[in-house]
């Protein structure tokens, strides 16, 4: 660099030795200098390491291992299977199509009654009620817990003899007491309620922060032009909350898919309780173990939840290229 250019730089943005650490006199970006590539390969390696570790090896091992025979003991006890764990779980493996079912039917009622429920009480406690911020911490309480921990809680509410919903109905301890866990024709519905217990507070604190989002002038604007509270929140309000709605559409459908601790508590996804989630464990972990069988179930449940993850980054990303 010449003495001239030198001085140009003021002297706080010059290194130890004449070297610069600012932009250039046309507004580009200084060169790094070897200390900085260091740590920005070590910020960007690690956590690339970490995630190839502890995410994508074992998932393209189970891919791998989906089209495999193995009894999970001997390595040299594998053998290729083709696409016969993927046709035995289609159309000789009874519990899947019902788990898909079961899959489907948690999705719809976090759809139509967990996130509604959520998106209500997101709108009343923005009306700045008194003790709003109590309210807020009751709701979100169960967000904070495990599934595991909810579904042990809900098990003390559903208990057939000592359980407080057949205490309320007046039947505990009686032969017209409901083993709302137990029974396989009501089950599923008690174990999504206990699932909406959480997914509803979750569902709130988003539509909460996409409340505080939108600008004030929308409201005032659609009560100027004569639009009442429920014009102003559906013609208005919720369309400004586009990306939030984005988001929760994204996250209803991957909690439906994952659904898993609830019903192992229950009874290990049996007896009525059959999710994809539950199946991939019972052929991965204990006595019996499939492994090929196991992982394609896993592979099946890995590519539909890719979906509405690419849809959710394609609409992100998307946008930003249009912008």
């Amino acid at each position: 660099m010449s003495s001239t250019a030198q001085e140009l730089i003021p002297p706080e943005a010059q290194e130890p030795g004449g070297g610069r650490i600012g932009r250039t006199r046309g507004g580009r970006v200084r060169r790094l200098t070897g200390r900085d590539k260091v740590v920005l390969s070590l910020m960007v390696g690690i956590p690339t390491l970490i995630e190839l570790a502890l995410v994508w090896l074992p998932t393209l091992m189970s891919i791998g291992l989906s089209f495999t025979r193995w009894n999970g003991l001997d390595l040299a006890d594998i053998r290729p299977a083709g696409t016969e764990n993927y046709q035995y779980i289609t159309q000789d493996y009874p519990p899947f199509w019902p788990a898909v079912q079961h899959n489907l039917m948690w999705l719809l009622f976090l759809a139509l009654i967990a996130t509604p429920l959520g998106l209500l009480l997101a709108v009343l406690l923005d009306q700045n009620i008194r003790g709003s911020k109590i309210y807020q911490s009751i709701f979100f309480a169960p967000v904070m817990l495990s599934l595991a921990l909810i579904g042990i809680i809900w098990q003390l509410f559903y208990q057939r003899d000592n359980g407080l919903l057949n205490f309320i109905l007046g039947t505990a301890g009686t032969p017209q007491a409901v083993d709302w866990f137990g029974d396989s024709s009501v089950n599923i519905w008690a174990a999504m309620i206990a699932a909406t217990w959480r997914h509803a507070g979750y569902v709130m604190l988003l539509y909460l922060a996409g409340l505080k989002g939108v600008d004030p002038s929308l409201r005032e604007a659609a009560s100027i032009d004569g639009a009442n509270a429920y014009q102003t929140f559906f013609r208005v309000v919720f369309p400004a909350m586009r990306p939030i709605n984005i988001v929760i559409v994204v996250i209803t459908i991957i909690e439906s898919l994952r659904a898993f601790d609830v019903v192992y508590v229950i009874n290990r996804g049996t007896n009525g309780l059959e999710m994809l989630s539950a199946l991939v464990i019972q052929n991965l972990v204990g006595e019996g173990q499939v492994i090929g069988v196991g992982s394609a179930l896993a592979v099946v449940l890995l590519v539909i939840s890719l979906v509405p993850i690419v849809f959710y980054l394609s609409r992100t990303f998307g946008k930003e290229n249009r912008a």
